[in-house]
């Protein structure tokens, strides 16, 4: 038997400034900008189920996402993509197969909405 659990705990992102991806993922994810940033560079966002991790300290234009790790989800996937195009953040793809699509963060990490 595995001592090793089959659950993802966190999710780290690569960040180049962690006051600005903090205000910029909070915003995204209608999230209140609020908590700590620890030790100068890591900000735990708020999640529902597996967690997100900010972290400056990671960051180089090496480790930057150049596909998605993993997905946000949504209910709506027309509403969700309307609402990044309001953002004005950088949608990579429409949607695909009426199920997903791709987005830019603004440190150019690749990730994904896909409906659920």
């Amino acid at each position: 038997m595995s001592p090793i659990l089959n659950q993802i705990g966190t999710i780290f992102i690569p960040v180049s400034n962690i006051n600005s991806a903090r205000d910029w993922y909070c915003d995204l994810l209608g999230l209140p900008a609020e908590g700590d940033i620890l030790f100068g560079h890591l900000y735990v966002l708020p999640m529902k189920g597996t967690g997100i991790v900010l972290d400056s300290k990671i960051y180089s234009k090496n480790t930057i996402y150049k596909t998605p790790p993993f997905h946000f989800n949504t209910a709506n996937i027309e509403n969700a993509y309307d609402y990044m195009k309001e953002k004005d953040v950088e949608l990579t793809t429409g949607i695909e197969h009426n199920h997903w699509f791709n987005f830019k963060d603004p440190d150019g990490n690749h990730l994904m909405v896909c409906r659920c």
